[in-house]
């Protein structure tokens, strides 16, 4: 039994290597890239919609809803990054129902670049937000001298992101595994569906972090607009 996809080397030159991992990766990002384009290029403003819209404008609803509950003021301008991590995540982790299928997310190595990929994205959205200058003064907070603790807590949290996705899905993939070897049929099939959903809740919580360190770089623009002194005062009672 292979822990990891990256064990399963279909191709390999010198140092340069091809594993599952890699050509999983690719596949659902080719799937989720044909999928978008066939169900975008007939999309309609009015008259009846087909299933595929509807599902489709569920979840890019859904996705706004939960990315502005983090405090993010706009969260459509987020919603590509943060859409198309929940997007991949949710597809490989989904399609662990498929016999043989092992999730990419079962290799460190692909957790690690999804975390690598927020760890640019909160500094990217602050200093858009912000400004480089007040992005970087934020590290200077509450005091200079937490300027190592403050970049060693960036790291840490990229750290556990990375760890806690891998640790979840390969954990339940290899006890998958383990009860098909062991016990008859039917277990393994609640235990599938126990871990589709604890899949799905991964890619959730995966999503609503990166979101949420991204609103704590970009909140600081938000708290020195202050309130709105454009209203107009209360009435005297």
């Amino acid at each position: 039994m292979n822990l990891s996809s990256d064990q399963v080397v279909l191709w390999q030159v010198g140092f340069a290597t091809l594993n599952l991992t890699i050509v999983t990766t690719w596949a659902l990002m080719a799937v989720l890239t044909l999928g978008s384009y066939l169900i975008t290029r007939r999309l309609v403003t009015d008259g009846p919609l087909s299933r595929w819209q509807a599902a489709l404008e569920l979840i890019v609803t859904t996705l706004i809803t939960q990315i502005g509950v983090t405090g993010l003021e706009q969260p459509r301008r987020y919603l590509v990054f943060l859409g198309s991590l929940f997007l991949f995540l949710a597809t490989a982790n989904v399609c662990t129902v498929i016999p043989g299928y092992q999730p990419p997310t079962g290799s460190l190595s692909t957790t690690a670049a999804l975390a690598l990929c927020v760890f640019v994205a909160v500094p990217f959205f602050g200093i858009r937000e912000q400004g480089m200058r007040a992005y970087l003064k934020t590290y200077l907070k509450p005091t200079a001298i937490m300027l190592p603790f403050n970049v060693i807590s960036e790291l840490s949290r990229t750290l556990a992101l990375a760890i806690r996705l891998f640790g979840n899905m390969m954990s339940g993939a290899m006890i998958i595994a383990i009860l098909i070897s062991i016990t008859p049929l039917l277990f393994p099939i609640v235990m599938t569906a126990l871990g589709l959903l604890t899949g799905m809740v991964q890619a959730y919580i995966f999503t609503i972090l990166a979101a949420v360190y991204i609103a704590a770089a970009t909140v600081e623009r938000r708290t020195k607009a202050g309130p709105d002194t454009t209203a107009p005062p209360p009435a005297a009672p």
